[in-house]
């Protein structure tokens, strides 16, 4: 008997409201093992994709299945959450605790381990995040890049078994995006990956999407790999081709 799809997403339709066009249209998709990479135009559907995975914008029509079962409530969608890790664009929006210790360990405690658990567990997910030492800082006084690590921190705590990130590079300099690299590299977790930064995607991703028309679109593989450009990465403009 065939394994059903982690997320398996059928016939999805979305339009906002006043929107003389549907934004999502039939979109289907399937999320497994992968490890994808989605590029496209600011206000093509990308991060509205995440959404609608999380139950956190719902679909005018269509399905959307979790392991094999429909989910369309919202308690079902809860479910669901406690196993996709979805790491907004602005760090800001995720992080609400006075310390980094406390945002960590939010959400151990809501799947139901003990506050020594919790916190056990806060500390582990840092010091894998090579963060040792943060669990006292202020959250609001850290840095951009350091919010980032500690917001996926806030996710990689609940140990989800996909990750969804949202422009992950936005406002990091880039030591902060190779180490941010390094520990994706490291996680032996799919995901998809919202960016428009080709060096980052190639690095963490083996497959690239886009959405046209209100569909996802595998775009072909040399987009990806024969991708020739001059730009600035690692303070060293360079030319090369993937």
């Amino acid at each position: 008997m065939t394994e059903s799809p982690f997320i398996e997403l059928k016939n999805i339709n979305f339009r906002y409201p006043n929107s003389s066009s549907p934004l999502l249209q039939n979109l289907n998709f399937q999320v497994d093992s992968k490890k994808i990479g989605l590029i496209g135009p600011n206000g093509c559907g990308k991060t509205t994709l995440f959404r609608l995975i999380v139950g956190l914008t719902m679909p005018d029509s269509g399905e959307i299945y979790f392991k094999g079962q429909l989910v369309a409530k919202q308690k079902d969608f809860t479910t669901l959450r406690r196993e996709v890790g979805f790491l907004f664009q602005h760090s800001d929006d995720q992080l609400f605790s006075p310390t980094v210790l406390e945002d960590v360990a939010f959400g151990p405690l809501n799947l139901g381990y003990s506050a020594e658990e919790a916190v056990d567990i806060s500390v582990q997910t840092l010091k894998r995040l090579n963060l040792e030492g943060f669990e006292n800082r202020i959250t609001y006084k850290l840095s951009g890049g350091e919010k980032k690590l500690v917001a996926l921190a806030t996710i990689l705590a609940m140990n989800p078994r996909l990750l969804l990130l949202d422009e992950p590079t936005n406002n990091l300099d880039p030591s902060t995006q190779e180490r941010l690299i390094n520990i994706l590299s490291e996680l032996d977790l799919p995901s998809i990956i919202i960016s428009h930064d080709w060096d980052f995607l190639q690095a963490t991703t083996n497959e690239l999407y886009t959405i046209e028309h209100g569909q996802l679109c595998q775009c072909e593989e040399k987009l990806l790999h024969e991708h020739q450009h001059i730009h600035t990465y690692g303070n060293k403009p360079h030319q090369h081709k993937h």
